[in-house]
């Protein structure tokens, strides 16, 4: 392994619980920057396998008219926290809008509080079975402590104290609520686009099986829509995953951050983006909720 892999992964397993959003924070943009972004990745389609949520979303809009735009602004509002944190200006700016644009959406405290913890499971389990180097307990307890701050402050209930607690809450949701929906089918094909767009040309016909073998999970394949993963699909994944972390461990930890706040990254933003430029352009209010039109 390269030595500065070493170090830093000697750092991250020695730091303080106090000091946990400089940990959470290395560990987003450095040291397992590349599949905790596909974790979130994973973690936004999987809301669409939930019939109520998947509604919700339907209803509103944004994702089938706007796929790419609401794509790219839930991870820039994402890793605009994690980079600036939460008491930053920049962050309490994130924090108003993620407010402002839940302020009346319907749903159980249930509801919210999954859809929040899919940041902190979904890519955290991704890390520990696939990225070069799993998390360690200390990025496990900051990753755990970044959502119950950002859940506070959007007053959702009932969060979890622990990553195994939050695990727990997440698995059982996920057995009584996941299921298929035209809806969330829809959804899922929608942003859909969004993936292929990041694939190279000649990969883009193998979108819907590469990631179903990555979800690796019959139920939540069937309830998006997608092809059950097979075993051939899973033989290509993994062998290349190993040969990436084979070739990761040998080379040295990126100087540069995943994510610079305002830099140009993507398509949507090619010469950078203001903070007024994130956010949907349509926000429900209580006469826009099912039933009503969209405004």
């Amino acid at each position: 392994m390269n030595p500065s892999l070493t170090a830093s992964a000697r750092h991250q397993s020695a730091a303080a619980a106090a000091n946990w959003e400089a940990t959470y924070r290395q560990m987003v943009l450095y040291d397992l920057a590349a599949d905790i972004e596909l974790g979130f990745f994973l973690a936004y389609y999987r809301n669409f396998a939930v019939p109520t949520i998947a509604a919700t979303l339907h209803h509103n809009g944004e994702i089938i008219e706007r796929p790419m735009k609401r794509s790219y602004d839930t991870a820039i509002v994402t890793y605009e926290l994690v980079t600036c944190g939460s008491n930053s200006d920049r962050g309490r700016h994130m924090i108003r809008l993620l407010n402002h644009a839940h302020r009346h959406v319907p749903g159980s405290q249930d509801d919210f509080l999954y859809v929040l913890l899919t940041l902190l499971v979904v890519p955290i389990r991704w890390a520990r079975t696939h990225a070069w180097q799993a998390p360690t307990p200390a990025e496990e307890t900051a990753a755990t402590r970044f959502c119950q701050e950002l859940g506070i402050r959007m007053n959702i209930a009932g969060i979890p104290a622990t990553f195994p607690d939050a695990e727990k809450f997440f698995d059982s949701y996920e057995r009584n609520n996941i299921a298929y929906s035209p809806a969330g089918a829809q959804l899922m094909a929608s942003t859909l686009q969004v993936l292929k767009s990041r694939l190279p040309t000649a990969a883009r016909p193998l979108t819907r099986p590469m990631l179903s073998a990555m979800f690796d999970d019959d139920r939540l394949t069937d309830a998006l829509g997608l092809p059950r993963a097979t075993q051939l699909s899973k033989a290509l994944l993994n062998p290349a995953l190993r040969t990436r972390n084979a070739i990761h461990r040998r080379r040295p930890l990126s100087t540069m951050p995943h994510f610079v706040p305002g830099q140009a990254g993507s398509s949507l933003h090619p010469n950078g983006y203001r903070l007024d430029d994130i956010g949907p352009e349509y926000i429900m209010t209580p006469a826009s909720q099912p039933g009503g039109e969209p405004s």
